[in-house]
């Protein structure tokens, strides 16, 4: 059973520590065979070194065993890296070998230093009550292994007691610091891994939504462009019915203005489909742009145009641009085919910073509150655009007083 490690780099850093046990064993079992100080004693010691370590690296060194152990592969590695030691450290006395050699070597075993590092692995991979456990654990092993050490003698047992307390009471204070800090790091992995989750949904979310509202977008240029000029395509026709037998000139004359009607709604349409921008904003810039929207309508229309439009409307962002063209063809639009009207106005003010689009009739009007907005898409998405670029729509009108539109942006300084 295969066992991925809570922090992957762990196994590598045990690996380097049982090299570098390794290493050292074995340059000062060299330097002792070439030295004249040479005594069985110490070279017992080196070999029981050098063994132990041999038999760490190589188990942390063969695969197929984390694959068999699992969860129990690096306790077992733990135990060999912490045990090994210990025993070590009372070889000697245990081996009843008595010289001055063994002394110097037992006064010199950085015994603590070596169990610190199993020390930090269990707190840096387990949890706070293994690490205890491993503090209890070695201390009671060393306790164990120095009474038939002492062979009797009260005093070398003391000592090696105080000096396991002392060693035990250490490594409880440092493995708490290093538990708590892992314990902290993990949490705030777990946060982040949780803040990513939220980021990405978030991230989702508003994909969705841009996406929602670019078909909604798509919806109002379709609106803006094919069916308006569907529209006035259908009432030039049935004004090519009504004169055909009457006026054969004047329905031709119709019949030959709905196909350029046609054209400019083909090509207007293509054009939204590509680009989703009102092609003359590209071409013309807002203002000329405007002035030719309304001068089209009206002369369509057979309407009087009171038109005042300043030169040039410079520094306005793309979708407030189209915000204002947008409303003006649909108000335009609406002009000509529902107000009866004589007469329109047209008229964009700039004061400080506000925008001011005005399209006023002297037409039918109609009562707003009467007017179902969501089924009028028209109205719909003259709002839903004022509302995305931060400005508001209000339209005056009532019945036999004509309509005003008034559509007002707040520039953004």
């Amino acid at each position: 059973m295969a066992h991925e490690t809570r922090e992957p780099s762990v196994l590598p850093v045990f690996r380097l520590f049982a090299l570098l046990w390794l290493g050292l064993f074995l340059l000062g079992g060299g330097i002792l065979l070439v030295s004249e100080a040479f005594s069985h004693s110490a070279l017992v010691f080196y070999l029981a070194g050098i063994a132990n370590a041999l038999l760490l690296l190589g188990y942390l060194l063969w695969p197929p065993l984390q694959r068999y152990l699992g969860t129990k592969y690096l306790p077992i590695g733990i135990v060999i890296a912490s045990a090994g030691p210990i025993v070590i450290n009372h070889l000697v006395s245990l081996l009843q070998i008595h010289s001055i050699e063994a002394k110097s070597l037992l006064d010199t075993w950085p015994l603590t230093a070596i169990l610190f590092v199993p020390l930090v692995i269990v707190a840096w991979q387990h949890p706070l009550r293994n690490m205890i456990l491993f503090c209890l654990g070695t201390a009671l092993l060393d306790l164990a292994l120095a009474i038939p050490a002492a062979r009797g003698n009260q005093w070398t047992f003391l000592s090696s007691a105080h000096g396991v307390l002392g060693r035990t009471g250490s490594f409880l204070l440092v493995g708490y610091m290093v538990a708590r800090i892992m314990e902290i790091q993990r949490q705030q992995q777990q946060s982040l891994a949780e803040a990513n989750t939220k980021l990405t949904h978030y991230a989702t979310t508003l994909e969705q939504l841009a996406t929602t509202r670019e078909r909604n977008r798509l919806a109002r240029e379709l609106h803006d462009t094919l069916a308006h000029t569907l529209s006035a395509v259908a009432v030039e026709l049935e004004a090519v019915d009504s004169l055909w037998d009457g006026d054969p000139s004047q329905a031709r004359a119709l019949l030959q203005r709905s196909l350029s009607v046609t054209r400019t709604g083909l090509n207007e349409t293509r054009r939204a489909l590509q680009a989703l921008r009102s092609s003359p904003l590209e071409d013309l810039g807002l203002a000329l742009a405007i002035r030719q929207e309304a001068q089209t309508v009206a002369e369509r229309a057979n309407l009087a145009l009171d038109l005042h439009i300043p030169e040039p409307v410079n520094n306005l962002p793309p979708d407030v641009e189209q915000c204002i063209y947008r409303a003006l063809q649909e108000a335009l639009a609406n002009v000509a085919q529902h107000a009866q009207a004589r007469h329109v106005g047209t008229s964009l003010l700039r004061e400080e910073n506000r925008l001011t689009l005005t399209i006023s009739d002297d037409g039918l009007g109609f009562d707003p509150a009467a007017v179902d907005v969501e089924h009028h898409l028209g109205i719909r998405g003259m709002r839903e655009r004022a509302e995305m670029v931060g400005g508001t729509l209000e339209i005056e009108s009532g019945p036999g007083q004509g309509t005003t539109v008034r559509l007002t942006l707040e520039e953004k300084p």
